[in-house]
């Protein structure tokens, strides 16, 4: 038996028309953009970047299509991350984008759908992912991060460490822990969202070994979340941050 695993002229067709957008979309002002070492410039040529491929319609390739994916099959996918390695164009974002918008699309409500989705695929939005712990990194079930239910918000107190490009960041989504009363320490954890901006929310640099500022230390004292932005069911948490 032999498996044919030649391209088809439709394939070959999709192959060029990537080559010819990568060609022309990461152009060589973007890339000295990228390089530049200014955060804020290279922010805003990450952002130019996503927006490029949102307008060409190709910022989500996994995600479904009723919420703004491309549709590609299994084998434009691999055609699309092959060129783009060859062109060594900069990869999207994660946090947003491969992390918090599928969790919002699979378990979060019709309003936050809404409100969430279109600004993390046209890149308005940068998001950064609040997890790992002083403490609770590898053994994140043990995380000490609380919000404590306050009518209609959560109270949080903690802190996140080691969040990449926090220092960039809108939103963060986060894990907390919203009930000790629990019989495993992966229960009573939930998943909420909240807009960098609030009070109470301090984002601190950790330099790294050689002099670079990507991760930071993101601290909670007192930050009043919003009912609406825990997302699916207070406690189960640990469920959709897998």
């Amino acid at each position: 038996m032999t498996v044919d695993t030649s391209f088809t002229p439709e394939d070959l067709a999709f192959r060029d028309e990537v080559r010819e957008f990568l060609s022309q979309a990461y152009d060589e002002e973007l890339q000295a953009r990228l390089a530049s070492g200014e955060p804020k410039v290279y922010k805003q040529a990450v952002i130019d970047w996503q927006k490029r491929l949102y307008e060409k319609g190709w910022i989500a390739p996994n995600w479904p299509v009723e919420y703004g994916g491309t549709g590609w099959t299994p084998v434009q996918k691999y055609i699309y991350a092959r060129e783009e390695g060859f062109a060594n164009a900069p990869t999207v974002v994660p946090f947003g984008l491969n992390m918090v918008g599928p969790v919002i699309y699979t378990f979060g409500n019709d309003e936050q759908k809404q409100r969430f989705l279109p600004d993390i695929l046209a890149s308005d939005v940068w998001w950064a992912q609040g997890y790992s712990e002083p403490g609770a990194g590898s053994d994140l079930a043990s995380l000490k991060t609380r919000a404590d239910f306050a009518g209609d918000h959560y109270v949080v107190n903690g802190t996140k460490t080691w969040t990449t490009l926090g220092q960039h960041a809108d939103w963060i989504f986060l894990l907390a822990r919203t009930s000790t009363d629990v019989a495993r320490k992966q229960e009573g954890i939930s998943f909420l969202l909240a807009d960098m901006k609030t009070p109470g929310i301090a984002v601190k640099p950790i330099i790294t070994i050689e002099g670079s500022h990507e991760v930071n230390e993101v601290h909670f004292e007192n930050v009043k979340v919003p009912l609406e932005n825990l997302v699916g069911e207070e406690g189960k948490g640990w469920t959709y941050g897998k």
